[in-house]
């Protein structure tokens, strides 16, 4: 027989293991459930990133609406820069160069052909230089690309009163009122190859010496006369050759008669010809460009252009 002293401790034993049974099975179950939460989780886990990535906008989506955005503000501040007269002075030199291309120059030479549009087309150019010094050629760009919607605008207007129905001034004379009415109104309506190649011309013409202008300025490290007459120089001589040569290609070669000869000489006489233009302007647009600077003009739009390079590059 035990001992009641025995008994009592073999009785606290067993409750003793009964008791750390239950601790040890109750820690079981926790592992237990512990472990069904990770499978749980790590199983939910793609399910709900494929649901967020489903849900919201992509990544390309938000960067353009954001580029989309920054560009809009971005030409705001850009037109509110540019002094009016520029823009004035550059989309009328476009207008009445592309309704002066429409007469040619009697040159008496077979294998020189020229048209009265060289007599404004220097001013576009200068317009450009000038722009590309102060804002860039990305500004200059965007400009030249409103002016041409703008000249495309009023050569929509030319063509809807060139085909109202009356007579101009000019044509009431005593013999042939009729065949000058018509020729008025070819004139200022133009011909839709005219204004495709004036256009083609005009803008591919613009980026070349737009680019190609703010390139050269980055190779001289003196922003004096000098640097701003060879960017200028440079950049209009090669821009009117390719303006020339597209326009001749496109409309003169095929609708006006001329030879390849005529378009290739007609590209490098007007291209010369209007670099002496520039030559003889470029001492007032460097001036108005100096002007601009001592004055700050258009800082505002420099200062966002200059903020958002440097959080593009944080």
């Amino acid at each position: 027989m035990l001992k009641p002293k025995d008994e009592t401790n073999k009785i606290n034993s067993l409750n003793s293991n009964e008791n750390e049974t239950k601790k040890n099975s109750k820690e079981q179950k926790n592992e237990i459930n512990k472990f069904k939460n990770n499978i749980t989780a790590q199983s939910s886990e793609p399910l709900n990133k494929n649901l967020t990535h489903s849900t919201t906008p992509s990544n390309k989506q938000n960067k353009f609406k954001s580029f989309i955005k920054t560009e809009i503000i971005e030409t705001k501040l850009l037109f509110k820069s540019i002094p009016s007269w520029v823009i004035v002075m550059f989309t009328l030199s476009v207008v009445l160069m592309n309704l002066f291309a429409n007469k040619s120059i009697n040159t008496g030479l077979s294998w020189l052909a020229l048209d009265c549009g060289i007599i404004l087309s220097w001013a576009s150019f200068l317009s450009m230089d000038m722009i590309v010094k102060r804002f860039g050629a990305k500004a200059s760009t965007k400009i030249s690309i409103v002016v041409l919607l703008i000249n495309l605008f009023i050569a929509f207007i030319f063509f809807i009163v060139a085909n109202i129905s009356g007579f101009w001034g000019e044509s009431f004379i005593d013999f042939g009122g009729d065949v000058a009415n018509t020729a008025l109104n070819n004139t200022l309506a133009s011909s839709w190859f005219v204004i495709l190649g004036s256009s083609v011309a005009f803008i591919v013409s613009a980026i070349i010496n737009n680019v190609l202008n703010a390139f050269i300025g980055k190779l001289f490290k003196n922003k004096n006369f000098v640097e701003y007459s060879m960017r200028s120089y440079l950049s209009t001589i090669i821009g009117q050759f390719v303006d020339n040569l597209i326009f001749a290609f496109i409309v003169s070669l095929n609708f006006f008669g001329w030879t390849p000869l005529q378009c290739v000489t007609c590209a490098i006489t007007g291209a010369t010809v209007e670099l002496l233009f520039e030559i003889i302007f470029s001492p007032i647009g460097f001036k108005v460009c100096k002007n601009w600077e001592k004055n700050n003009v258009g800082i505002e739009y420099l200062n966002y252009c200059n903020e958002k390079k440097l959080n593009k590059n944080t």
